[in-house]
């Protein structure tokens, strides 16, 4: 219905752009941005297969380096030409009716009615539902409601076997129907009917990737991705720090924790989590390629699955024999969206299709070959009897070339257990990958089938609460992300601290500059680590903001110390700390300073240049000549190249009417450097352009260092 009127919509205003010249370049500019946004949407469908979700925000903030951007490099290059479309047509249009004599009779009504027909459009169309849906994911909560459902396991564990843990990827259960795809995963399904085979298996808001997959099978929560805040994964220094996952939980108990996945680690941050949550090795796409695997086994996501199995099983013995017990995660690759890869192992495989030919089918095929194989190899060792395997896809298949199969069928993720002693049965269920980890707990000890928000699916008479929320409470479900989004910082945040150049706030420890937005309940709505000047400077919620950077951010002239944090509310009530107060730590809530001028706009580091060169120990002069300097006064820095040490500062007073000024700024160096950057603090709508900038030896080398 809501497709039928976002049409209507949309062709009643190109047609009301066409009735009259009046004002045609602002209908032309509003109608290409309503279609630009939705090319952009329909782009951003195509990868998630849910519209802008939370796994679109988590990858805006977390970035995407280690993607394989190249498999969709046709999808990208759609979705520029109906950018282009979407720009240039209604211009084009407007154009021609402007040279058009304009009609003999005016029609006032035009112009409101073609704002009628575009606010209709935004209204109908999916980015208004999906905006709606994230904010009520993402809206403040009493996630006190929840919080007696989240259970940490705290008895020791009754039996310590070893565990393989496989995430298939993408490889949901739904490709085990014979009736559609007859014949594609024959080991697979062989093996199903050998173990615990868990039916109906959701993927539950906030678990739909692979990072926020391994969060929810692991450590029972959903992964939050809201405003601006915990995503930012680059300055945030632990990974869901309040979480009790299965990993830190069997680390507890002797285990080992290894992984292995053939994309890079840092994609999505899995390395942090992995590092959070008590992996001590990790094996990704830069250790096999440090290690010489030859071009042919890598696609444009990582190493192929036949290499990364075999390595998998090489460590299962090496780890068996070891004597410790230990789990041994796998997360194989081959089988994402949306088109697969095949790698050299599989080079034979053929599936006769009614679909056609679907390379996808021929990558799932050889998953299921390959996945097979390093399983009945582990069986079939002297170490078998001791292992318990795991088989589970790590979230539904997005988008991919059997999209429009998939459509039509009920959709489950695969999940199977395989032990000796373990009697095999298919297990009809009404959980989620939120309730994984808690199953794999009570199978290796029946006392023990909780797991954060997670209930094993084992266990008749523990209801998996968050995962019949997310099916038939959706009102309620929010309240589980809401715990969760608190277990990034913990519930103790209304005190911050400066330790050893990082903002402790509760359990987390974040890297500056950083904002901290808090609600009417004292609890972190949002943590903002990019553009974080702009956001304080122009946000006016109703929520209190502490602001977080070096006092240079803040002042203009020296202070006793580095760090300095503003503190200011919906009011422009205000206080400033210095670093002594950090140091100690000061609290959110504590009464402010009323004020009545403007609320202050903190400055941002402005990198004006790098030295890219060894200087050795002694004193130095930076040279620049500025070409256009910024309106106000500002503090000129030479740091080292990750900014924590200050080499240099000095207040640079700006002359306006000497626009091509020269600036000199003594520099001393008390040890090498191989890097130097020049920086200034300017505010957030201000640049510094130079012509030249040059570190040079100073010719007296007595003078007195500077800091």
């Amino acid at each position: 219905m809501t497709g039928a009127v976002l049409v209507l919509a949309l062709a009643a205003a190109l047609a009301l752009l066409l009735a009259s010249p009046h004002r045609a370049r602002t209908k032309a500019a509003l109608l290409g941005c309503v279609l630009a946004l939705l090319s952009l949407w329909w782009m951003v469908d195509r990868l998630s297969g849910d519209g802008l979700d939370a796994a679109t925000l988590y990858h805006l903030y977390s970035g995407i380096e280690g993607a394989g951007v190249a498999d969709f490099s046709g999808l990208l290059a759609a979705t520029l030409v109906l950018l282009a479309l979407s720009l240039l047509v209604p211009l084009f249009l407007a154009r021609r009716l402007r040279r058009q004599p304009p009609p003999l009779r005016p029609r006032p009504a035009v112009f409101p009615g073609f704002l009628a027909a575009i606010v209709v459009a935004v209204v109908a169309s999916p980015l208004a539902h999906d905006g709606w849906r994230l904010y009520q994911h993402t809206r403040p909560v009493d996630a006190s409601r929840v919080a007696a459902e989240y259970v940490v396991p705290d008895r020791p564990l009754r039996e310590r076997r070893n565990i393989v843990w496989i995430y298939a990827e993408s490889l949901e259960r739904t490709y085990f129907d014979e009736s559609v795809f007859p014949g594609l995963m024959p080991n697979l399904t062989r093996l199903a009917g050998e173990a615990l085979d868990f039916r109906q298996v959701a993927s539950p808001p906030g678990t739909g990737w692979t990072i926020a997959g391994l969060v929810a099978s692991l450590c029972g929560v959903p992964l939050t991705a809201a405003r601006g805040d915990e995503n930012s994964m680059g300055r945030m220094e632990q990974f869901l720090p309040g979480a009790h996952c299965l990993t830190d939980y069997l680390a507890q108990q002797g285990y080992g924790l290894h992984f292995s996945g053939g994309a890079d680690s840092a994609f999505a941050a899995k390395d942090r989590f992995l590092a959070s949550h008590g992996f001590g090795t990790v094996k990704d796409q830069a250790w096999f390629r440090e290690r010489g695997t030859a071009k042919k086994h890598f696609s444009a996501w990582g190493v192929h699955d036949d290499v990364l199995l075999d390595s998998v099983y090489e460590d299962f013995l090496r780890l068996s024999r070891a004597g410790t017990p230990f789990m041994l995660t796998a997360l194989t690759m081959d089988t994402h969206h949306p088109a697969g890869h095949l790698p050299q192992a599989c080079r034979d495989v053929r599936y006769d299709s009614p679909h056609g030919d679907v390379g996808l089918l021929r990558a799932i095929a050889c998953s299921d070959r390959l996945i097979g194989q390093l399983v009945e190899r582990i069986r079939q060792s002297p170490h078998g009897e001791d292992t318990l395997v795991v088989i589970a896809s790590d979230h539904l298949a997005m988008p991919n070339d059997l999209g429009d199969v998939l459509a039509g069928m009920t959709r489950e993720n695969l999940l199977l257990f395989l032990g000796s002693g373990q009697e095999p049965r298919q297990v009809a269920t009404r959980g989620s990958t939120l309730d994984t980890g808690a199953t794999l707990l009570q199978l290796l000890d029946p006392e023990l089938h909780e797991l954060g928000f997670g209930r094993s699916l084992l266990a008749g008479d523990a209801r998996p609460a968050a995962s019949l929320a997310a099916r038939e409470a959706p009102d309620r479900y929010p309240l589980y992300l809401g715990f969760a989004r608190q277990l990034w910082t913990g519930r103790e945040t209304r005190t911050l601290r400066i330790e050893d150049d990082r903002v402790v706030a509760g359990v987390q420890r974040i890297r500056p500059p950083v904002m901290l937005e808090y609600d009417q309940g004292w609890d972190i709505a949002s943590i903002v680590l990019e553009d974080a000047p702009r956001q304080f400077a122009q946000r006016d919620p109703d929520n209190i903001l502490a602001y977080v950077d070096r006092c240079t951010a803040f002042l203009d002239e020296p202070s006793g110390g580095e760090w300095c944090a503003l503190v200011v509310d919906r009011n422009n009530a205000r206080t400033l700390y210095a670093e002594e107060d950090l140091l100690r730590g000061i609290q959110v809530d504590a009464p402010l300073q009323e004020a009545a001028d403007a609320r202050p706009r903190p400055r941002r580091a402005f990198t004006v240049a790098r030295e890219n060169r060894k200087m050795q120990p002694g004193q130095y002069q930076l040279r620049m000549q500025a070409r256009n300097l910024p309106s106000h006064s500002f503090w000129l820095e030479a740091v080292s190249d990750d900014g924590t040490v200050v080499r240099a500062r000095e207040w640079v007073q700006v002359d306006p009417d000497s626009p091509g000024q020269q600036i000199r700024l003594p520099v001393w160096l008390d040890s090498s450097v191989d890097q130097l950057v020049i920086r200034a603090w300017l505010d957030y709508t201000e640049e510094l352009e130079v012509d030249r900038v040059a570190v040079v030896r100073a010719r007296n080398v007595a003078a007195a260092p500077r800091g």
